[in-house]
């Protein structure tokens, strides 16, 4: 490797030229339809190209989402990781805003008692607290006991987002609880798997921002 053969690139060159990399090597694999652009920004961000098969949508789940945020609708994330990689500028454009309640007081407290553990009954205040009376885009990309207490509250027909984004990462639980997940009515975008993470949860939400607003693929 010589020096003179690194690409010489500005920030947003090297996100196009990395995007026409995808679509080389991808080829006729990624369907050619509103699910393409979610699916190469989801490999632009992690570099694998399983997710080409990984990734499963719900019918009608990118245009669902996309008219509930154009309603304004606010994206609720398990981590603050998953909440800072979200694009707020192009959110706002859309009339929605971004929140992560992990943080909260009340769910701190309860951490406390509970030994630290984001158990079960930390996610269940989490979630009580994001009934926000606004269209809720769910993305979750670590807790896989998000999932299921989601599950549980639709199944219960006391909670129905417009949609939930299920990409946990890990080994516990997280195969059942995306599974769980696309068992339900609700809209999803699922990471069939092990694999996921807040990083993926973002770029999910940024590929369907970013498709509103048509400043990038």
């Amino acid at each position: 490797m010589d020096i003179d053969q690194i690409e010489r690139l500005k920030p947003m060159e090297i996100e196009q030229r990395s995007f026409e990399i995808i679509s080389q090597e991808a080829g006729d694999a990624i369907p050619d339809d509103e699910r393409a652009m979610i699916i190469k920004r989801v490999i632009h961000t992690s570099a694998d190209f399983d997710y080409i098969q990984n990734l499963c949508f719900s019918e009608n789940a990118v245009q669902i989402a996309q008219k509930a945020l154009k309603n304004g609708a606010w994206i609720v994330t398990d981590t603050k990781m998953a909440l800072s990689g979200i694009n707020k500028k192009s959110l706002q454009l859309a009339g929605g805003e971004a929140h992560c309640f992990i943080s909260d007081e009340d769910i701190a407290q309860g951490r406390q008692k509970e030994q630290g553990g984001r158990n079960p009954g930390i996610r269940s205040a989490w979630i009580r607290q994001a009934r926000l009376g606004r269209p809720l885009i769910y993305a979750v990309g670590n807790a896989p006991t998000a999932l299921i207490r989601l599950y549980e509250l639709i199944r219960q027909g006391t909670f129905r987002p417009e949609l939930i984004i299920g990409v946990p990462v890990g080994f516990v639980n997280v195969v059942q609880s995306k599974e769980l997940i696309m068992q339900t009515d609700v809209p999803y975008i699922v990471a069939k798997g092990r694999k996921g993470g807040s990083n993926v949860a973002a770029a999910i939400c940024n590929a369907l921002l970013y498709q509103l607003d048509g400043s990038r693929k």
